[in-house]
Parts: structure tokens; C-alpha cells; sequence
């Protein structure tokens, strides 16, 4: 059986809480799942997708650098969903959102955005 401890911080609540679990103890923390989907303006030319991929790739690294995305990327089939983002050092959905908002892709109407809090043991990743 799993048995979790929940020890909450009263200085972090909102963002980051601990558990423990089999005598480890983990920082749980709240991310924010970012669903990159396939917009309604897919009519743009060759030339046109192109900077606008440009771009989005540009706004997705500033992003990055600035530590607001943990990690970031496509996904591996041609379907409705198109990439996820792991927004990081963020406060709230609306943020992400405001955030994500200022993608050129996303201004053309070419990808949509679909934001979720997601929590995970902080400082983990994949291998």
C-alpha cells in the first residue's frame, strides 16, 4: 500500500507542499501544463507558416530563458494536438495564458491554447 504524508509549509501552500512517501520525503510543486492545439487559421502560405513558425519557436525559447518554461515541445504525430509546454515560475492559469497569448502562432490564430495546473515532485525529470 501507498501511504503519503502531506506536510504543508504555510509560507508556499499555494505553489509547493511536501509529502512523504516511504520515508522520502518530496517537494511537490505546481506547474502549468500548456496544450498547444491546432487552430482555425491553418490558410497561411508557405512563406507565411514558416515565419510564423519562426517566431513561435523564437517567443517559445525567450520564454525558456527567462524561466518560464521548464520544458517544451512537439508532438511526435500530426493530430489536433500539436506540443506541450511546462510553464514554470508562473502564478496563476491566467498568466500562462496571457503568456502563451503573445505567441505569434497563437496571434494568428494558427495554434489555440489549453492551460492546466499540474503538480510534480519539484527538481525530478525525465530520462
Amino acid at each position: 500500500s501507498l501511504l503519503l504524508t502531506v506536510m504543508f509549509n504555510p509560507l508556499s501552500a499555494q505553489n509547493e507542499f511536501e509529502i512523504e512517501e516511504n520515508g522520502e520525503v518530496y517537494t511537490m510543486k505546481k506547474y502549468y501544463l500548456c496544450m498547444l492545439k491546432m487552430g482555425t487559421n491553418r490558410d497561411h502560405s508557405e512563406k507565411e507558416a514558416a515565419a510564423l513558425q519562426e517566431g513561435h519557436l523564437n517567443h517559445l525559447n525567450k520564454l525558456a530563458e527567462e524561466g518560464k518554461i521548464a520544458m517544451v515541445g512537439p508532438m511526435g504525430d500530426d493530430g489536433e494536438m500539436r506540443g506541450i509546454a511546462i510553464y514554470n515560475n508562473v502564478e496563476s492559469v491566467d498568466e500562462v495564458i496571457e503568456l502563451a497569448s503573445q505567441d505569434p502562432a497563437v496571434q494568428a490564430g494558427r495554434l489555440t491554447v489549453e492551460v492546466h495546473p499540474w503538480w510534480t515532485a519539484k527538481d525530478r525529470c525525465l530520462e
